[in-house]
């Protein structure tokens, strides 16, 4: 089932999801003619926001390179150029707009430079409104639903004198064989699922990245199969919610893929990211006691401690069900590190339910959390409820629940001194190259000296020293600080 639509006098075939179609189509069929217009070319991709973007532009960025195109260093020395980005939070849009307006000099002395808006933020109608009143110098823009037709959009916006808009309002079928150009050769990201159904009443995410869809397990190994065979080591798993793969497949649940990856000859560490507590079920915690390569990490959003703010939130929990769930998997699963994600100033949120934020962080002790001041997002629930709390005070609470959480997360630092981790170096340190970067099983960031052959391997590390937010190690054979 398709749609033809016309946009700027430029014909697209939008597909739409029917009961007819398979729950899956090739990419490899699909562009059996890759058009080689970015031969002698290079491109620039900015990538902003989740893991799920940055694999985006991993898959676009193999795109581009079977039409020829080469990476550019900078922006100056592109032909093409994409923003591939985040709609999360409102100050992410903000800069988004000043880069694209930035661009601008360059389309000046370089008329022939593709400019592309694409990913979350392409999915809302009113950043298209803007962008065809503020920005005729952008040349494509195309949403989440329709990567795979990047090769063809390019070349459609070559021909144009006018912006291609090519945004699918709704997500067709789950593409598989997209090639991904991974510039990792240690760890990978997977995706095992798209989209969300949720719809908390604070997030975009399922009016950007549409209903929940789930790669066929087969797909998903095959992949890792495949990665395991080029070298990587680690995989994570990615999905808006990945509690939910396989509930549009109905014969596996996640707890069942997980497992069968794990097994998987070559693979040493497997990861996953996000899982909603609503529906982290026993079977899942089992299956990460039972299989070895699972790291002991588990990432487990709970965004507030007060109930009536997380039924306002439409998190579909209590405080007292997701402190049961910390429970049952801190006793399956010994020395487990829990990370959470956490919005402070949620309107409506007065000080004493703010009190009983703090106060579930004082009783899990997470490892590490990410806290975020609430940002409104129009054509969201939240955007239409009373927000009578001054940004004052909204800075304020995220300051002190900051302190809180930097102090469990030094402490845990710090008990770990003189204890021997095995770490997976990953390469280089993002701010000192002379310095290796790896990390533990529980995912801390580990900071030690050695030599380039360690990266791509797992080693038993001393830590030497804790910070509050890394560790520095030495290997066992070579046991000194490091600074870097």
């Amino acid at each position: 089932m398709s749609e033809l639509i016309q946009i700027n006098d430029i014909s697209l075939e939008r597909h739409r999801p029917g009961p007819e179609r398979s729950q899956r189509v090739d990419y490899r069929a699909m562009a059996q003619a890759v058009p080689a217009v970015g031969v002698g070319k290079r491109y620039w991709i900015r990538t902003y926001g989740c893991q799920m973007n940055e694999h985006d532009s991993e898959i676009m960025a193999g795109m581009l390179q079977e039409m020829g195109y080469r990476p550019a260093s900078a922006p100056e020395e592109a032909d093409l150029i994409l923003f591939n980005t985040c709609a999360v939070r409102e100050n992410a849009e903000d800069k988004v707009f000043g880069e694209i307006g930035r661009i601008k000099p360059l389309k000046r002395r370089h008329p022939e430079l593709l400019l592309g808006l694409c990913g979350c933020m392409a999915q809302e109608e009113k950043v298209r409104q803007f962008v065809r009143d503020t920005f005729p110098h952008v040349d494509l823009v195309f949403g989440t639903h329709n990567l795979h037709q990047l090769p063809e959009l390019v070349v459609q916006a070559m021909a144009s004198q006018e912006t291609v808009f090519a945004v699918w309002d709704r997500p067709g079928q789950v593409v598989e064989n997209l090639p991904k150009l991974r510039q990792d050769g240690v760890k990978a990201w997977v995706n095992i699922q798209y989209g969300c159904n949720k719809y908390c009443t604070y997030c975009i995410v399922p009016f950007t990245r549409g209903r929940e869809r789930s790669r066929l397990p087969e797909d998903v190994v095959a992949e890792v199969k495949q990665l395991a065979e080029e070298g990587i080591r680690e995989v994570t798993l990615l999905g808006q919610n990945v509690n939910d793969y396989g509930l549009d497949l109905g014969d596996v649940d996640f707890a069942d893929l997980l497992q069968q990856v794990a097994r998987i000859p070559g693979i040493e560490r497997v990861r996953f990211t996000t899982s909603n507590p609503w529906n982290f079920t026993d079977k899942l915690i089992d299956v990460i006691a039972a299989e070895e390569a699972i790291c002991e990490h588990i990432h487990l959003p709970v965004q507030s401690g007060n109930n009536r703010i997380l039924k306002r939130m439409n998190r579909g929990y209590t405080r007292e069900t997701y402190l049961q769930l910390v429970e049952r998997i801190r006793d399956r699963i010994p020395g487990v590190s829990l990370t959470t994600d956490i919005i402070v100033g949620f309107p409506g949120e007065t000080e004493e339910e703010f009190q009983d934020t703090l106060d579930l962080v004082r009783t899990v002790q997470f490892d590490n959390a990410f806290t975020f001041l609430y940002s409104r997002r129009q054509g969201t629930a939240a955007a239409r409820m009373k927000d009578d709390t001054s940004l004052e005070a909204k800075k304020d609470r995220l300051r002190r629940l900051n302190e809180l959480q930097a102090a469990i997360s030094r402490r845990y630092h710090e008990q770990l001194v003189g204890k021997t981790e095995d770490v997976l170096v990953e390469g280089e340190s993002k701010t000192n190259p002379e310095i290796l970067a790896g990390r533990t099983r529980t995912n801390r960031l580990v900071l030690l000296q050695g030599s380039r052959e360690l990266i791509g391997r797992t080693i038993p590390v001393q830590i030497v020293g804790a910070q509050t937010w890394l560790l520095r190690g030495a290997p066992r054979t070579a046991i000194r600080e490091v600074t870097g």
